[in-house]
């Protein structure tokens, strides 16, 4: 696939990130693995407003490649890249459930089996570091061990699939349930399912869907 088809896809992923209700404006960010590096959406640029070309390569060494600034999060998009060989898209928003959860540093713990989607018993909240910085990236790819989501403290979430349509899906899957365990919260908090019952979801999980 050349560059500017996967630029087109991941300006369309973007505005389906905000059409979908998970992002709002110009927050939150989107890329996806390419030769040599990754296609990200620009720096402070209504989605709306961009055209295919505005979407910006960097490479695995940092460098960049295009007419506009890359995100502020470039950093850690690059690093879960590096760390996740399986990841192919990252999607990163500031969802209103999930980001109200990541404000109280908390994380989802198996309230719902669908938690298993994510590739483990919970879902984790990874520590408050400034946005853009290589403190952040390292607190988020420390949180995605064994994962493919975590919430981001004070900031919001960050998923990644093997590719865009799969990433934003489980975007979308993650506020779901963000949503269901914050109102659960309101009733006192959710009983969790026991370990051994999702040890046997997460198993399930390894064919779950289309193969």
């Amino acid at each position: 696939m050349s560059n500017l088809a996967r630029q087109a896809q991941v300006l369309a992923t973007a505005r389906a990130m905000n059409a979908s209700g998970i992002n709002r404006g110009a927050a939150g960010n989107v890329s996806a693995r390419c030769q040599e590096g990754f296609i990200i959406t620009p720096t402070g640029m209504a989605y709306a407003d961009c055209e295919a070309e505005d979407m910006v390569f960097v490479g695995l060494d940092g460098s960049v490649q295009g007419r506009r600034k890359p995100s502020s999060e470039w950093r850690f998009h690059r690093d879960i890249y590096a760390a996740r060989p399986e990841a192919g898209a990252v999607v990163h928003t500031h969802s209103s459930f999930a980001t109200s959860l990541a404000c109280m540093e908390t994380g989802i713990g198996p309230f719902h089996y669908m938690i298993a989607r994510f590739g483990g018993r919970d879902v984790r909240c990874a520590a408050y570091a400034t946005f853009g910085t290589q403190a952040l990236s390292d607190a988020l790819v420390a949180a995605l061990e064994g994962r493919n989501a975590c919430l981001m403290a004070h900031h919001g979430m960050v998923v990644f699939g093997t590719n865009l349509d799969q990433a934003l899906d489980l975007a979308v899957e993650l506020e779901t349930l963000s949503e269901q365990y914050w109102r659960a919260l309101q009733l006192g908090g959710p009983k969790l399912i026991p370990d051994e019952e999702m040890d046997r979801v997460l198993e399930k999980f390894k064919t779950y869907g289309q193969q």
